[in-house]
């Protein structure tokens, strides 16, 4: 896998680069991805999982692909018509940095506002367990406009599970619905 090194800021530069954003499953490429960055996602157990969901159609699946495959994969869930949860997103190492990770969530916003939701919630680990990996993490979601809203044990993991919200702007129709 071999990407050009300046930042995908838009779609427009996404696709100078040979990636397209794809409404797709491969649950194979969100393994390999995982499998690929092991100080997130270090637990076979936690990787099944992500690809269980990848294959259930309970689960949205966008996927960055660049001209010698997936770069990027992100699973949400829609638990009310007004929210749902980035289940998963996850770049492979050597496209991080690269805007893939921001254009799979800006993408995933826009789609969701246009279909009346108005909040996207996130899942990652609390910053009082002091990793720098997850710490990158947090500091990821801060820039693509989720705020942390709290902070609990054992909900996903036996340590601390950090919620992030994000509002999404919902466009109204001309005759004022949503």
């Amino acid at each position: 896998m071999h990407l050009r090194t300046h930042r995908a800021d838009s779609y427009a530069n996404l696709q100078h680069m040979g990636i397209e954003l794809v409404e797709h499953r491969s649950a194979k490429d969100v393994r390999r991805i995982l499998e690929a960055l092991p100080e997130w996602f270090g637990d076979v157990d936690a990787i099944d999982n992500y690809v269980a969901a990848a294959e259930n159609d309970d689960y949205g699946s966008l996927l960055a692909v660049a001209p010698d495959g997936v770069i990027g994969a992100a699973l949400t869930r829609r638990h009310f018509r007004e929210a749902a949860e980035l289940h998963l997103i996850a770049v492979h190492p050597q496209a991080r940095g690269t805007g893939v990770g921001r254009l799979l969530v800006e993408r995933i916003a826009s789609r969701l506002a246009v279909d009346g939701c108005t909040l996207l919630s996130v899942h990652t680990v609390g910053p009082s367990f002091e990793n720098e990996p997850y710490a990158q993490t947090r500091a990821f979601y801060r820039s693509v406009g989720f705020v942390p809203l709290e902070e609990h044990d054992g909900l996903d993991w036996p340590g601390p599970t950090l919620i992030l919200v994000r509002p999404l702007v919902v466009q109204m129709q001309q005759d004022g619905s949503r």
